[in-house]
C-alpha cells in the first residue's frame, strides 16, 4: 500500500478518536513507543507474532518498567489479569479497515477486553499488509489467513490448521471465539495505532 493511502487510513482512525501514527522503519516504532511508554510505568500484552517479528517484546523486556511478561511468565492467567489495569497495553490488531476501524478475533478474550476498557493507554502496532478496504475484507482475511496460520501455529487439532480455511467449527480448541469492531472512540486518544511500512504477522 502507497503511503498516500497509508495516510488516509491513518485521517480515519483520527476521526475515529483514534491517535495513529506511521513509521516508515522499526527505527522510526521504537521512537514513538519511546515517547509513549514513560519510564516506571506497568506495561501488559496481549498474544502477537508481529510485536514478536519486530522485536517489541525484547525491547520492552530492556526498559526501566514493570512487565507484565506472560511469555516469561510462570502464571499466565495472572499476567493477563494484571495487563488488565496496566498503566499500557500493546497489542496488534488483525485488521485495520480504511475506514479507520479495527477488527479483532480472539479466543479467550484477555486482548479485546484490555483493548476495549481498563488500560488507559492501548498501543496497536499493525504492520501495512493488514489493511483492508472493509469489515467484510477484514472477516474474509482473518478466516482464510490470520486464523489458519495461527491454528497451525499453536498446534490446534481444528480444521483450519489442516485446510488454511475456516470451517466455522465447533471444536474445543477453536481460537475463534469472540468478535470485536473498534471505531469511533468515547475517550479521544486512548487507543494509539502505529502503522508499521513492512509485512508483519497474520
Amino acid at each position: 500500500m502507497s503511503t498516500s493511502n497509508i495516510n488516509k487510513v491513518i485521517e480515519r482512525l483520527e476521526k475515529n478518536n483514534m491517535s495513529a501514527y506511521f513509521a516508515s522503519d522499526r527505527e522510526q516504532l521504537f521512537c514513538i513507543l519511546s515517547e509513549l511508554i514513560p519510564d516506571g510505568c506497568t506495561v501488559g500484552h496481549g498474544g502477537s507474532v508481529t510485536l514478536d517479528e519486530c522485536g517489541v517484546f525484547d525491547w520492552l523486556r530492556q526498559r526501566d518498567i514493570c512487565f507484565y511478561d506472560r511469555d516469561r511468565s510462570d502464571d499466565i492467567d495472572e499476567c493477563m489479569r494484571k495487563s488488565m489495569t496496566a498503566d499500557v497495553f500493546v497489542c496488534s490488531t488483525n485488521a485495520v479497515t480504511e475506514q479507520g476501524e479495527l477488527y479483532n478475533v480472539d479466543g479467550r478474550g484477555n486482548r479485546v477486553s484490555a483493548m476495549i476498557y481498563g488500560p488507559a493507554s492501548v498501543i496497536v502496532i499493525a504492520g501495512a499488509n493488514k489493511i483492508v478496504p472493509d469489515i467484510s475484507h477484514a472477516v474474509k482475511r482473518i478466516e482464510r489467513m490470520a486464523a489458519p496460520m495461527n491454528a497451525a501455529r499453536l498446534h490446534t487439532n481444528t480444521p483450519c490448521a489442516m485446510t488454511g480455511e475456516c470451517a466455522h467449527c465447533s471444536c474445543a480448541d477453536r481460537i475463534c471465539c469472540n468478535y470485536v469492531v473498534m471505531s469511533h472512540q468515547r475517550k479521544p486518544g486512548r487507543i494509539k495505532v502505529i502503522l508499521l511500512d513492512e509485512k508483519l504477522g497474520y
